[in-house]
């Protein structure tokens, strides 16, 4: 394998990461921006649920041997990214009335089956 070669996990993560995309979006959410970095910072996916921003962390598993995805994202990981979703906000002028960090699990098995859980506000 070259280094421009994504790993298993980088391909699993960007395969949950489209996943997450679709699932948003079937539920009327506008994607603004996907995998955004600042220079210490990085989102997911930032949308906009009606007038409110949501930056969303995707984490995708292909089982729960270890837990729940959405487990893996801890309060130290939510305040990391309620700072660079002010990050981003200070680089993007978008018309908004709130915001908040959703949390998407994802579990892509070896048999095809797909698990989608939304965390609306997470650790808030």
């Amino acid at each position: 394998m070259t280094s421009t070669q994504p790993s298993i996990n980088q391909a699993l993560g960007k395969r949950g990461e489209d996943l997450a995309t679709q699932f948003l979006e079937s539920l009327g959410y506008a994607i603004l921006d996907r995998n955004w970095r600042g220079s210490r910072c990085e989102l997911d996916i930032v949308a906009r649920d009606g007038l409110c921003l949501v930056f969303c962390e995707v984490k995708t598993r292909s089982s729960i041997h270890r837990g729940y995805p959405a487990e893996a994202v801890t309060e130290r990981k939510l305040e990391n990214i309620r700072n660079a979703a002010l990050t981003w906000l200070a680089t993007h002028r978008v018309r908004h009335s709130g915001m908040r960090v959703d949390v998407i699990g994802i579990v892509l098995s070896s048999s095809g089956d797909v698990e989608i859980s939304h965390i609306k506000g997470a650790g808030q």
